[in-house]
């Protein structure tokens, strides 16, 4: 039951069955001496900053958020090694995941090392016939073709057994990952991972950067190392800043919680990213018809995409090679070929959706949604089980099963459940062929005569968080305003606040109350509307994915002039002749 003082608009029972609460309490909203808070300031509160910290998080720099990179373990001697190589002129590989994450990690180590004058190298497995992460085969060839020192990106903190093949030939490997680590650690030269088990505390609250954020922090440590020995008397030393355009793109690509560091990353990132200095950014930026500088949503719904779609459809490498070329007809050609494989990958994707949803049924009310299918193509099942997981509000996984019964699986969780580390809890009850993640996504290989166990395993396993976490479930307001407060000028006031992403929501207000006054499908199932409210004022509003939902259907077949309180995030629509803005929907109530 919710408590009536902390309802908005008193709805405690929307369209889609939830209560609507303010993010902040009202009887928090103003300072000490009772003055009204600005509106930034507001956004900043109710996102869990503290008073004291306010100016340094109205403005997140390097400065005000880095931690010193030895604060990690194995950093140091990581740094030292690679500090050796470059001095050496040793032949170094960078081993990467195929997906957005692993590509940004991989370039921005490729990149610094080719400016340290060392012609590293880049070596991303294929999805389909190498599957995930390091194997030896791999990392052995890797060492006879005369790269003795690997690097692995945003992979290598499960390798255990490639790890140990590649030390017995001759190869060291140093692991750059964030995955959850197992209690033992593989025999690398070093390390580096802030989820270790043995990390200090003061290493492990970074737990939430994405890989490319640690590999930063690694460059970071290596030109510190090289300063130190004297190695840029008499030398340029290469700008590690300019490279934070990749790790604004990992970081958000890879939907890691945009807050502390994570933020002043992207923050930074942005403003590099808008010099449009990568010439293989650039390049994806004029395919995806990006005319604007960037925002984190097109890092995450633009360009995030359609470096994913060559590791996904395609071919693993196109996304390392696109971020690591200076040649801008190289480049042009890699982003024409993503845009290709990302259309593809929508068509894929689609079907495998359509088949996941209908296989979800079965699943009935269980904790975990887990499907599988024979033949869906392995590189969409992440995506499916995402959209799985928006669709039911729980825990989804889909799992790709072969010929051979070997099932590929990727899993997608909700706020307040640790999916990681039951996935890691149920290879190591021997459920699994490999498996691990992080609290919201995980992926793994299980035996298509397990998946059964598995869903037991996981559903009495997690039964008790999704409980907690749907009991919990509500609509966070943090502003009500009159439809005509749904304008350019109120999407412009927020940015200062932003940027907006993963754990950093973007403001969701409440509008009304309106009347419909047309509604209709665009796209496939895309709801949208234009209301207008009782102070004369119109706009645009669109409900995505959800015209076979409660919500789509309630606003497609609203009747007699009936008004509602709309509840969504307000962005800006340059698409018409003069600035306007439309209210992307997230859920609506009845106000009559």
């Amino acid at each position: 039951m919710s408590d009536a003082s902390s309802l908005a608009l008193g709805i405690a029972h929307s369209i889609k069955g939830q209560p609507w609460h303010w993010r902040r309490a009202s009887a928090d909203m103003a300072s000490e001496n009772l003055a009204p808070d600005d509106l930034v300031t507001q956004l900043l509160l109710a996102r869990g900053v503290t008073r004291d910290d306010l100016d340094r998080q109205r403005t997140p720099t390097l400065r005000g958020f880095m931690p010193d990179p030895s604060l990690f373990r194995d950093m140091d001697a990581a740094a030292a090694r690679l500090a050796d190589a470059v001095e050496r002129k040793e032949a170094v590989t960078i081993f990467g995941d195929y997906d957005v994450d692993g590509a940004t990690s991989a370039a921005l180590l490729v990149r610094l090392l080719r400016g340290l004058g060392l012609p590293a190298g880049a070596y991303i497995p294929d999805r389909l016939m190498e599957g995930y992460g390091p194997s030896g085969a791999a990392l052995v060839k890797i060492g006879e073709a005369g790269s003795k020192l690997v690097v692995t990106v945003d992979c290598g903190a499960q390798a255990f057994d490639a790890i140990a093949e590649a030390k017995a030939a001759g190869v060291e490997v140093i692991v750059v990952d964030h995955h959850q680590c197992a209690t033992t650690l593989p025999a690398a030269f070093a390390l580096v991972n802030p989820n270790r088990l043995d990390e200090e505390p003061d290493a492990a609250i970074h737990g939430n950067l994405a890989a490319v954020g640690v590999a930063f922090l690694l460059g970071a440590a290596l030109l510190r190392t090289l300063r130190a020995r004297g190695f840029f008397t008499g030398r340029d030393e290469p700008a590690l800043i300019d490279l934070l355009d990749l790790v604004a793109l990992g970081t958000v690509a890879d939907v890691a919680r945009l807050t502390g560091f994570n933020r002043a990353l992207v923050t930074q990132g942005l403003k590099v990213m808008a010099r449009r200095g990568n010439t293989g950014l650039a390049a994806l930026m004029d395919a995806a018809r990006l005319t604007k500088p960037p925002s984190a949503s097109d890092m995450g719904f633009a360009l995030g995409p359609r470096i994913n779609a060559g590791g996904r459809v395609g071919k693993s490498d196109l996304g390392v090679r696109l971020l690591t070329t200076s040649d801008p007809q190289e480049a042009a050609d890699i982003a024409v070929e993503l845009n290709r494989l990302n259309e593809e990958r929508r068509a894929i994707e689609a079907a495998v959706l359509e088949q996941a949803i209908e296989a979800s049924a079965a699943c009935g009310n269980a904790p975990v949604a887990i499907v599988a299918g024979q033949g869906w193509h392995p590189g969409v099942i992440g995506i499916v089980a995402g959209r799985l997981k928006e669709r039911l509000h729980r825990p989804a996984i889909v799992i790709a099963l072969d010929e051979n019964g070997v099932g590929k699986g990727s899993g997608r969780s909700i706020s307040g459940v640790d999916l990681g580390a039951a996935i890691l809890a149920a290879k190591e009850t021997g459920l699994l062929v490999a498996g691990g993640g992080h609290a919201m996504a995980a992926g793994l290989t299980v035996a298509a005569d397990k998946v059964d166990a598995l869903g037991i395993f996981l559903n009495d396993r997690l039964a008790a968080d999704v409980e907690r976490a749907s009991g919990d479930k509500s609509l966070l307001i943090d502003a009500v305003l009159a439809p005509r407060g749904i304008s350019p000028l109120w999407c412009d006031a927020i940015e200062s606040a932003g940027p907006y992403g993963a754990g950093w929501p973007a403001p969701r207000v409440a509008t009304g109350p309106v009347r419909i006054v047309e509604s209709g499908i665009v796209g496939t199932d895309h709801v949208r509307l234009i209301v207008s409210g009782d102070d004369g004022a119109r706009f645009k509003a669109v409900a995505f994915r959800s015209a076979e939902t409660e919500l789509g259907q309630a606003l497609l077949h609203a009747r007699g002039g009936r008004k509602l309180w709309l509840a969504g995030r307000a962005k800006r629509d340059d698409w018409g002749s003069r600035p306007a803005a439309e209210l992307h929907l997230e859920d609506a109530a009845w106000a009559d």
